[in-house]
């Protein structure tokens, strides 16, 4: 079964992206519970609120060859260009990745992880609302257990798509989150955290194009202001929310001890790990993802609490 195509955009793709890439690492990334991701080489379909008029959307996303990706919207009545923009953000096709191979080159760690995930660009939340209340819900759980609570709230409260003849869930607007009862299996206070990020998304606090245009230094700042939201929340907002390419996560404990393990200085300090990772500007967001890929080859797949860190 095909869906009806409303409108089709090509996005121009500066650099190396491999969409298999994209969708072999949605398959596992935790906060999507998405199996099928890559399925079909070649093709990634994906469902989700769009930003701004928060309409129910189902795209078809396409690499039919290097440098060029085709957006469709199958499903949802948003506008092709609005959805494209934002299918380009969550796959971070939106930066020019032309330099980004320098960075291997100036730092060989980084080079060997480049050779290892060919092609691999950050795969984001599809808006900073969904990464925010994902860093909401997965506060003190599992991550497994966190993926199950969201994909239940998107099945009870979001809308299904038929996305090329796929079921695929679109987590609920902040609007719907707004009217979700207090499910009995999720602390009251998430629940009225929850309601206070969908406020912030109402109002434009979780802007993906704002964030985005500000001091990082103080996108930090107003999203921490958030109830519920501490310094590794902030920045999983930031960085794979609204897709800045060039913050350092500082506080993602994870990664830290990875970069010891990969540049054999087990002692190092944040600040001196961040001294490193001065050398990946201005991709130290895409750098970063690429060590978090790497450390699910040699670490337990399921760790406790710590929200969001394996997204």
């Amino acid at each position: 079964m095909t869906s009806t195509v409303t409108g089709t955009v090509e996005i121009a793709v500066p650099g190396p992206f491999d969409l298999a890439a994209s969708a072999g690492f949605l398959e596992g990334f935790a906060p999507a519970s998405r199996p099928d991701a890559a399925e079909e080489p070649g093709t990634l379909r994906l469902a989700f609120p769009l930003p701004g008029g928060w309409v129910h959307t189902g795209v078809r996303v396409r690499q039919r060859a290097p440098g060029s990706v085709e957006v469709s919207v199958v499903a949802g009545e948003a506008d092709a260009a609005e959805a494209a923009r934002h299918v380009a953000r969550i796959l971070s096709l939106d930066v020019d990745g032309s330099g980004f191979p320098a960075v291997g080159e100036r730092d060989p760690v980084v080079g060997a992880l480049q050779a290892r995930y060919p092609g691999l660009r950050p795969v984001l939340f599809t808006s900073p609302y969904e990464a925010a209340c994902w860093a909401i819900i997965g506060q003190r759980i599992r991550f497994t257990q966190a993926a199950l609570f969201k994909q239940r709230i998107a099945e009870r409260h979001g809308e299904k798509l038929d996305v090329d003849g796929r079921p695929l869930w679109s987590f609920p607007t902040p609007a719907q989150l707004l009217e979700m009862p207090a499910p009995s299996w999720l602390p009251e206070i998430k629940v009225d955290r929850l309601r206070v990020v969908a406020e912030a998304a109402l109002t434009g606090v979780l802007d993906p194009d704002a964030l985005r245009a500000a001091d990082p230094a103080d996108a930090l700042e107003a999203l921490r202001a958030l109830p519920g939201v501490g310094a590794f929340s902030a920045q999983l907002i930031l960085i794979r929310g609204a897709g800045h390419p060039d913050v350092f996560p500082t506080d993602e404990r994870y990664l830290l001890e990875e970069m010891r393990r990969a540049y054999d200085r087990p002692a190092a300090s944040t600040a001196e790990l961040a001294t490193i990772a001065d050398a990946w500007a201005p991709y130290r967001s895409w750098a970063a993802l690429l060590f978090r890929v790497d450390r699910t080859h040699h670490a337990k797949p399921d760790r406790p609490p710590a929200t969001g860190q394996a997204a």
